[in-house]
Protein backbone atom coordinates (compact mmCIF):
# COMPACT_ATOMS: atom_id res chain seq x y z
CA UNK A 1 0.00 0.00 0.00
CA UNK A 2 1.03 3.24 -0.73
CA UNK A 3 0.41 6.11 1.78
CA UNK A 4 0.26 10.06 1.17
CA UNK A 5 1.04 12.68 3.53
CA UNK A 6 0.66 16.65 2.60
CA UNK A 7 1.55 19.30 4.44
CA UNK A 8 1.86 23.36 3.76
CA UNK A 9 -1.67 23.82 4.11
CA UNK A 10 -2.74 27.05 6.26
CA UNK A 11 -4.26 30.51 5.99
CA UNK A 12 -2.47 33.50 4.09
CA UNK A 13 -3.71 36.89 3.35
CA UNK A 14 -4.52 37.52 -0.76
CA UNK A 15 -1.26 37.66 -2.38
CA UNK A 16 0.37 35.74 -0.17
CA UNK A 17 2.55 32.20 -0.45
CA UNK A 18 2.19 28.80 0.21
CA UNK A 19 4.24 25.96 -0.47
CA UNK A 20 2.66 22.60 -0.36
CA UNK A 21 4.66 19.05 -0.26
CA UNK A 22 3.49 15.82 -0.41
CA UNK A 23 5.63 12.70 0.53
CA UNK A 24 4.56 9.14 -0.62
CA UNK A 25 5.91 6.46 1.40
CA UNK A 26 5.10 2.46 2.39
CA UNK A 27 5.68 -0.29 -0.52
CA UNK A 28 6.20 1.41 -3.72
CA UNK A 29 7.75 0.10 -6.95
CA UNK A 30 6.63 2.57 -8.86
CA UNK A 31 5.31 6.35 -8.76
CA UNK A 32 4.30 8.11 -12.64
CA UNK A 33 2.10 11.08 -12.51
CA UNK A 34 2.06 12.95 -8.99
CA UNK A 35 -0.18 16.22 -8.58
CA UNK A 36 -2.82 18.42 -6.98
CA UNK A 37 -6.35 18.83 -6.96
CA UNK A 38 -8.57 21.25 -4.58
CA UNK A 39 -12.12 20.78 -3.28
CA UNK A 40 -14.02 23.87 -2.71
CA UNK A 41 -17.34 23.55 -1.00
CA UNK A 42 -20.00 23.30 -2.71
CA UNK A 43 -18.15 22.43 -6.10
CA UNK A 44 -16.49 19.99 -7.65
CA UNK A 45 -12.76 18.82 -7.08
CA UNK A 46 -10.68 19.55 -9.91
CA UNK A 47 -7.27 19.16 -10.96
CA UNK A 48 -5.04 22.49 -10.04
CA UNK A 49 -1.50 20.63 -11.28
CA UNK A 50 0.07 17.46 -12.27
CA UNK A 51 3.20 16.08 -13.08
CA UNK A 52 4.98 13.35 -14.82
CA UNK A 53 8.28 11.33 -13.76
CA UNK A 54 9.85 12.87 -16.61
CA UNK A 55 8.96 16.26 -15.50
CA UNK A 56 5.93 17.27 -18.06
CA UNK A 57 3.39 18.78 -16.38
CA UNK A 58 0.21 20.34 -16.80
CA UNK A 59 -2.15 23.18 -15.04
CA UNK A 60 -5.43 24.19 -14.43
CA UNK A 61 -6.22 27.76 -16.49
CA UNK A 62 -6.78 29.48 -12.90
CA UNK A 63 -3.48 28.68 -11.34
CA UNK A 64 -1.39 29.72 -14.56
CA UNK A 65 1.17 31.50 -14.26
CA UNK A 66 0.91 31.55 -10.25
CA UNK A 67 1.41 27.85 -9.24
CA UNK A 68 4.35 26.02 -9.77
CA UNK A 69 4.52 22.09 -9.65
CA UNK A 70 7.90 20.43 -8.96
CA UNK A 71 8.93 17.01 -7.90
CA UNK A 72 11.65 14.99 -6.19
CA UNK A 73 11.50 11.46 -7.75
CA UNK A 74 14.22 10.47 -5.22
CA UNK A 75 11.71 11.00 -1.96
CA UNK A 76 8.61 10.34 -3.92
CA UNK A 77 7.85 14.04 -2.95
CA UNK A 78 5.58 16.41 -5.29
CA UNK A 79 5.43 19.97 -4.23
CA UNK A 80 3.13 23.11 -5.37
CA UNK A 81 4.31 26.43 -4.90
CA UNK A 82 1.56 28.36 -4.48
CA UNK A 83 1.93 32.60 -5.37
CA UNK A 84 -0.02 35.75 -5.80
CA UNK A 85 -3.05 33.95 -3.97
CA UNK A 86 -6.42 34.76 -4.49
CA UNK A 87 -9.48 34.06 -2.11
CA UNK A 88 -11.02 31.57 -4.92
CA UNK A 89 -8.04 29.76 -3.99
CA UNK A 90 -9.41 28.87 -0.62
CA UNK A 91 -10.02 25.26 -0.93
CA UNK A 92 -8.81 21.83 0.42
CA UNK A 93 -5.59 20.56 -1.59
CA UNK A 94 -5.40 16.93 -1.91
CA UNK A 95 -2.59 14.93 -3.37
CA UNK A 96 -2.60 12.62 -5.92
CA UNK A 97 -0.35 9.67 -7.15
CA UNK A 98 -0.37 7.52 -9.62
CA UNK A 99 1.79 4.38 -9.16
CA UNK A 100 1.74 0.80 -8.30
CA UNK A 101 3.15 -1.06 -4.99
CA UNK A 102 4.36 -4.21 -7.18
CA UNK A 103 5.80 -4.11 -10.00
CA UNK A 104 3.15 -7.10 -11.12
CA UNK A 105 0.35 -5.07 -9.64
CA UNK A 106 -2.28 -3.04 -11.29
CA UNK A 107 -2.04 0.68 -11.17
CA UNK A 108 -3.61 2.95 -9.23
CA UNK A 109 -4.25 6.48 -7.81
CA UNK A 110 -3.51 7.17 -4.07
CA UNK A 111 -4.68 9.96 -2.03
CA UNK A 112 -3.68 11.98 1.04
CA UNK A 113 -6.24 12.94 3.21
CA UNK A 114 -6.05 16.50 2.69
CA UNK A 115 -4.98 19.93 3.77
CA UNK A 116 -6.78 23.30 3.89
CA UNK A 117 -5.64 26.37 2.39
CA UNK A 118 -7.81 29.28 3.32
CA UNK A 119 -6.77 32.89 1.51
CA UNK A 120 -9.01 35.62 3.55
CA UNK A 121 -7.58 39.00 4.80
Amino acid sequence: QVQLVESGGGLVQPGGSLRLSCAASGSIFSIDAMGWYRQAPGKQRELVAAITSGGSTNYADSVKGRFTISRDNAKNTVYLQMNSLKPEDTAVYYCNAAGRGRWYAKPSDYWGQGTQVTVSS
